[in-house]
Order: C-alpha cells, then sequence, then structure tokens
C-alpha cells in the first residue's frame, strides 16, 4: 500500500490568522506537524499543501516538501486533492494530516493506515469518549458506527441518545465515541468527493464528511486511545505552551 501524507495548512484563520507559523517552544506549528507525519512507517512520502508564500518558503527553509495550491479551496480535502495531482506518483491513498495538531503521534497515522485495504473508500479515526465535558462539548464532532466499523453519522449532539437515563449517567450505559480529524481517502474517492456539491446534513452541522455519507460512500473507522491536543486559537496555544513548560508533552 503507497500513502501519501498532506498537511494542509493556509495562512488565513478565522479565529487564529498565521497559526501555521506560530513559534511552539522553538518550532513553529506546521514544522512539528511535518516532522511527526515523517515519523510515520506508513507513510512513502509526506507534504505541506499551502496556499501562502511566507508558509512555502519556510517549510522549504527547514527542508521539508511543499506545494503551492489555489488559495479558494473550501477543505482540507479539496486542497489534498489539488496536492496529489501537484505531487503526482503511483499512490492507492491520501492521508489529509490536520496542521493545527503539532503534538499528532505517529502511531495514529499508522493505526489509521492499518485499516486501509483496495476495497475501502475513506477512513478515518475515532476514540472513546471517557468525561462528560467531552460527551457534552458541541466543538466535539460524534460518531455512531455500526458493525462493520464504518461511520453511520457524525454530530456536534451527542449521540446515540440513552433513554430512560440522566446525562450524566451515559457514559456508564453506552460506548461514545469522537471524532479524531485525521482522514485517508482512496485516491480515485478523493477526487470524486471534492466533485459533490454542499449536502443538507454538512449544511446543518457544519461537518464535510456528513456529504460522504449523504452520498453513499462507506467511511471506515480505526481507534485510537491518544488524546489529540488541537490548537484552534491562540488561547489553545497559550494552554499548550503552559502545558510544554510543566512537561506534559
Amino acid at each position: 500500500m503507497n500513502i501519501l501524507g498532506i498537511i494542509p495548512a493556509r495562512y488565513a484563520s478565522t479565529r487564529f490568522p498565521g497559526k501555521m507559523l506560530a513559534d511552539i517552544a522553538g518550532k513553529t506549528m506546521v514544522q512539528r506537524v511535518y516532522e511527526q507525519a515523517r515519523k510515520a512507517q506508513s507513510l512513502a512520502a509526506v507534504a505541506v499543501a499551502t496556499d501562502d508564500e511566507r508558509i512555502f518558503s519556510h517549510v522549504r527553509g527547514f527542508g521539508g516538501d511543499v506545494v503551492m495550491t489555489r488559495p479558494d479551496h473550501p477543505s482540507g480535502t479539496d486542497r489534498c486533492h489539488e496536492a496529489a495531482e501537484l505531487i503526482g506518483g503511483q499512490y492507492d491513498f491520501v492521508v489529509n494530516i490536520q496542521g493545527d495538531e503539532p503534538f499528532i503521534q505517529p502511531a495514529q497515522i499508522d493505526t489509521l493506515a492499518a485499516v486501509l485495504s483496495p476495497d475501502t473508500e475513506l477512513a478515518t479515526l475515532i476514540k472513546p469518549i471517557e468525561d462528560y465535558r467531552t460527551l457534552t462539548d458541541p466543538g466535539e464532532a460524534h460518531v455512531v458506527i455500526n458493525t462493520r466499523q464504518e461511520a453511520i453519522y457524525f454530530s456536534r449532539s451527542v449521540i446515540p441518545f440513552v433513554r430512560g437515563e440522566a446525562m450524566e449517567n451515559w457514559l456508564s450505559k453506552h460506548t461514545f465515541y469522537k471524532h479524531v480529524g485525521l482522514y485517508a481517502y482512496r485516491r480515485d474517492v478523493l477526487a470524486a468527493v471534492t466533485k459533490l456539491p454542499v449536502s443538507a446534513l454538512e449544511q446543518a452541522e457544519s461537518l464535510e464528511q456528513l456529504r460522504w455519507i449523504e452520498n453513499g460512500y462507506r467511511i471506515k473507522v480505526a481507534f485510537t486511545d491518544i488524546e489529540s491536543v488541537c490548537i484552534e486559537t491562540p488561547e489553545d496555544l497559550e494552554r499548550t505552551l503552559v502545558a510544554i513548560q510543566n512537561s506534559e508533552f
């Protein structure tokens, strides 16, 4: 299985412009993500896909592979598709590695890659929810799966609903999962999903993976126990820097 890892890294961000170049204890966010991804044994190659000359030059400066993509992509999936076309090569799958998770573990990427096979269309990573705050956080995408270990729905609401139980007891009554934003696309499927129009469910929940499900694509899931650290705001960065100072990473 030949797998290409792509890190979408646009400069513009509503909540944290330029966060890809934010300094995290001596290295930028994008460099940390790139170096972690390069450690994954399952990836044949890794490249950053950006729309900004500052990020492009920076990645080149630390010796990373990078391609310049259009600035008008509506999602990381679309940017991954263009980048894969620019890079070329005989890759069976493309893995979309989130550019704002500087401490992503190579094992997470390898865990996702382990469930890929020629008949896999799409795959993603999920993690059991262990605390009430995460369970009720609308910022988390919750996932329900079928017996074939495929995602059948993602929601910002808590799903499923446990009837007859107070919500604070739900974690003891059912295994809930949250989505970890790591995607694998079979090359032909990646090309196909970028041509799909925005779907009703996607619009309602603001989750692009619902477009794929709504159009009949199957999303295989892999399970991880590793907690991800996503930096979406300057406040997230401050908390991360404090955690580094306290030797929590």
